[in-house]
């Protein structure tokens, strides 16, 4: 694993000679080439599939994993897209002559060699490492072993056009030990990786935060909420609830508990049911909900998990302040959403509420580095500091200060 890393190290140095044209070109070689060996990741796929089958993976988990050629073109796409966004590296952000005459510049640049480490999505394979060769960074990609074959071809594919302009495979590599214990030594291997980016399962994040001596961005799990108000428009409103829960559930930014206010609990939740039930989505409610329509009854433990799956838990609750208690006690900091007409509603909403995306009227569903405008993203930050919520191109960089003097001693 040292010597792994100490290559991976060696080769950061490489990128800080290539201009943003040349790493743009050599992005939209990945993407081509991504393209031009669809059928080779597609076959690495199905071994994938067929394991997870014989696994008994869950649905959400199969959804995360499978890969068709019209993923692998968006896999493409995004790279493209990262491709054309400005270059992050170089910029001066401030500066400043101090009153000793020295000139100060705050510049832009790369964090360093930053593992990754992901379960299920083979896509987060390409994304990652394109956001990290494009904003001047190693990356070094832990995958899960669902997505062992899936990873390996994908990332053949970028180090073979790595290759083809010169350049070190090691600026993209999976770490060779794919075990826990391969995992544990990468996080504390602080003399070589500069930032740990932990995205997956509860386990996971724990895990990484609480052994990791390298510097760690949680993406912790998406306990996202969509709190219906009694000011809002129920035919949105279901709409937009829908979405945020059907329209991909094994995603983090998911809803995975709707809050209705019970001041039109008794005319929405019926409307909502009709609406769940033909989605086949399978609902838990309060005792509340119970006693206006026929669900399970959801445990507190429901209103703490992250179901990655069509599993709606419904509270009915006091306003807008019995949905603020309720998502303090049990959200994520991820993404949480209004639906209400009443502006001043909302902005007590917002202003109470502490998490990454904040939605007034929309789906969580667009927490999203693509939906953002980032071309994608290393994952949703659940921290503070640092990078929070859809994590581009932008939260891998960092800055250092150039001083300029004219022979300055200081007093």
């Amino acid at each position: 694993m040292e010597q792994f890393l100490q290559k991976a190290k060696d080769a950061s140095r490489v990128l800080n000679s290539l201009s943003g044209a040349d790493k743009n070109r050599i992005l939209k070689e990945m993407a081509q080439s991504l393209r031009d060996n669809t059928t080779t990741i597609l076959e690495a796929n199905a071994k994938d599939m067929q394991d997870a089958d014989a696994n008994n993976l869950t649905s959400a988990l199969k959804d995360r994993l499978f890969l068709d050629e019209k993923r692998i073109d968006g896999m493409a796409v995004a790279i493209e897209e990262i491709a054309a966004l400005k270059d992050p590296v170089g910029k001066v952000l401030d500066g400043w002559v101090t009153e000793d005459g020295l000139k100060i510049e705050k510049v832009s640049i790369p964090i360093g060699v930053i593992g990754i480490i992901y379960e299920s999505r083979p896509n987060v394979t390409s994304d990652t490492a394109a956001l990290c060769f494009k904003s001047g960074n190693v990356c070094v990609l832990k995958g899960g072993k669902e997505a062992d074959n899936s990873n390996k071809a994908i990332a053949k594919v970028l180090q073979t056009t790595l290759e083809k302009n010169n350049l070190p495979k090691e600026l993209i590599s999976l770490i060779p030990d794919t075990s826990r214990e391969g995992v544990a030594k990468l996080i504390k291997m602080d003399k070589y990786v500069d930032l740990i980016i932990p995205r997956g399962g509860e386990g996971l994040i724990r895990y990484v935060s609480q052994n990791a001596t390298v510097s760690v961005v949680k993406h912790d799990k998406g306990q996202c909420h969509t709190y219906i108000d009694k000011d809002a428009n129920l035919e949105k409103a279901i709409a937009i609830a829908l979405n945020a829960k059907v329209q991909r559930p094994g995603v983090c930014n998911a809803m995975e508990t709707l809050l209705v206010d019970k001041a039109i609990a008794k005319e929405a939740l019926p409307k909502l049911k009709t609406a769940f039930d033909e989605a086949h989505t399978s609902l838990k409610g309060c005792d509340t909900t119970q006693e206006i329509i026929e669900v399970a009854h959801a445990t507190q433990e429901d209103f703490d998990t992250e179901y990655l799956a069509n599993i709606l838990n419904i509270r009915v609750v006091d306003g807008v302040n019995g949905a603020i208690e309720h998502i303090v006690r049990f959200g994520s900091g991820h993404s949480e959403a209004i639906i209400t007409q009443n502006i001043e509603t909302a902005e007590e909403f917002l202003n109470n509420i502490d998490a990454a995306a904040l939605y007034v009227n929309a789906s969580t569903r667009f927490t999203d580095g693509g939906a953002f405008g980032f071309g994608a993203e290393v994952g949703i930050s659940t921290n503070k500091l640092h990078a929070r919520g859809p994590m581009g191109i932008e939260g891998l960089t960092t800055y250092k200060f150039k001083i300029y003097g004219n022979g300055q001693i200081r007093a």
